[in-house]
């Protein structure tokens, strides 16, 4: 007779080819799949399967993972599952853990442990193994299938593919581009076999002064995709053909085709041989401050940030160029708006701008600088403190009678007292206290300690 065995989830199975085919962990296998059952003796150790598929972004397929596979305690999928006396399943590594800290108690139920007993859950261990097995093979032959069709896709643009034909022009080469882009963007192991076909070489070739925009946004997107690039390959992309290919498209493309053209320059920047000089562009700045200011793209916004950042750092004549263009006030007036992974690179840009003259006045000047540099003080980093304390004293020094009272106005003495009272670095506590001086010279006694006591009773 058959020997029927439990399920963790109830009733029983004559074996895990049963419970597969009658759908109860994940469905029916599949006419091609009939010999991933074998694949539970584990050609491809479990753990090694799982984590590879996690990587890839294909954990299940089309199929969430069975929730009698994953841990209570880890919510991931288990891979040496283990029973208490209780029933219930867990990760032997996870449940170690809990006992190891002298829980007595079962993490599910909280009943009282009788006996800490962990007994080896081979029957699921078997069907955790057939399911992810069957996945895997699924993942692997659509792995293939992916790397072959961008191989004929990158030799058909080059006009190398068999049987021998010119390259693909036109409406075609936009298609091909696309179709390219998109198996790129969805996994990341294709951008391998376009390097090893030639489509490093093929899309830096496509990017010059004759590329339509159409053509230029699918190479730019593609080459920002993870596509390897070389420092050869970077250098040809510096060319100002190029350069100024990719500006044109950061102006006037949508908007991520901005955010793409703008990664691809940052990408540049980091290479060694880089001329700063490239980037000296008053149609750069321009495209990128308008990226910075759309705020309805995020991504856009930190691209934007993060290249602007790399400029001004690599460049000081840039600066100069960076203030001709409003981008002081600009910058200010989103402080406040901004996300909190933004605020850092936004103030390091105001920090950079103030070390020229136009810079600093361009502070003075504006309205919102201190207000909205005051509100920045002890909210974000420690790091955004220090860039905002810097840039009140700047604004501080170059008018004194001016700006002191509206700092102190804005709150700003209360907030340097915290600063001094916290546990920051000792030198953030020296200028905190340095421009508390300041402040307490260029105001009234009544203004001062008023707005002290004020802002204290408010936080």
């Amino acid at each position: 007779m058959p020997q029927y065995q439990e399920l963790p989830c109830g009733g029983q199975v004559l074996d895990i080819d049963t419970a597969l085919k009658d759908g109860i962990l994940g469905g029916a296998l599949e006419p091609e799949d009939a010999a991933a059952g074998d694949a539970g003796k584990q050609p491809v150790e479990l753990r090694k399967m799982m984590d590879e598929l996690d990587a890839a972004g294909d954990g299940g397929g089309d199929e969430a993972v069975p929730a009698v596979f994953i841990c209570p305690i880890s919510l991931e999928p288990m891979v040496d599952p283990v029973t208490l006396c209780t029933g219930q399943t867990y990760e032997r590594a996870n449940i170690s853990r809990w006992l190891a800290l002298g829980h007595r108690t079962c993490p599910t139920t909280m009943q009282e442990l009788w006996d800490d007993a962990l007994t080896p859950n081979a029957t699921l261990r078997q069907l955790i193994a057939a399911w992810f097995s069957r996945r895997y093979t699924r993942f692997k032959k659509r792995s293939a299938d992916f790397h072959g069709r961008a191989a004929d896709l990158v030799h058909g643009l080059r006009g190398t593919a068999m049987p021998r034909r010119q390259a693909l022009k036109g409406q075609a080469r936009v298609a091909a581009l696309r179709e390219l882009r998109a198996l790129a963007t969805a996994h990341q192991s294709v951008t391998k076999a376009i390097a090893e076909a030639g489509g490093v070489v093929l899309l830096t070739s496509l990017l010059g002064p004759f590329t339509s925009h159409a053509v230029g946004t699918e190479a730019v997107a593609i080459l920002v995709s993870g596509v390897p690039l070389d420092a050869d390959t970077k250098a040809a992309l510096m060319q100002p053909a190029k350069v100024s290919l990719v500006v044109d498209m950061l102006n006037e493309g949508a908007a991520d085709t901005k955010i793409n053209c703008v990664r691809l320059i940052r990408i540049l920047m980091d290479e060694r041989g880089f001329r700063p000089e490239t980037v000296a562009s008053l149609s750069l700045l321009v495209g990128v401050m308008r990226l910075i200011r759309d705020k309805r793209h995020p991504d856009g916004v930190v691209a934007g940030l993060e290249l602007l950042n790399s400029i001004c750092a690599v460049h000081r004549p840039a600066r100069s160029m960076v203030v001709s263009i409003g981008a002081v006030p600009q910058l200010v007036e989103l402080l406040p708006e901004l996300a909190t992974e933004c605020v850092e690179p936004a103030l390091d840009i105001l920090d950079a701008l103030s070390a020229v003259p136009e810079g600093r006045t361009a502070l003075k000047d504006c309205p919102r600088t201190i207000p909205n540099a005051v509100r920045v003080l002890m909210r974000v980093s420690e790091a955004c403190t220090r860039r905002a304390l810097s840039m009140l004293w700047t604004v501080c020094r170059m008018a004194p009678e001016e700006c002191a009272p509206a700092a102190v106005e804005a709150g700003l003495a209360a907030k340097l007292l915290l600063v001094i009272q916290s546990g920051c670095a000792p030198e953030l506590k020296q200028k905190a206290s340095e421009l508390l001086k300041l402040c307490r010279l260029n105001c009234t006694d009544t203004l001062f300690i008023s707005k002290c006591k004020l802002t204290r009773t408010i936080q």
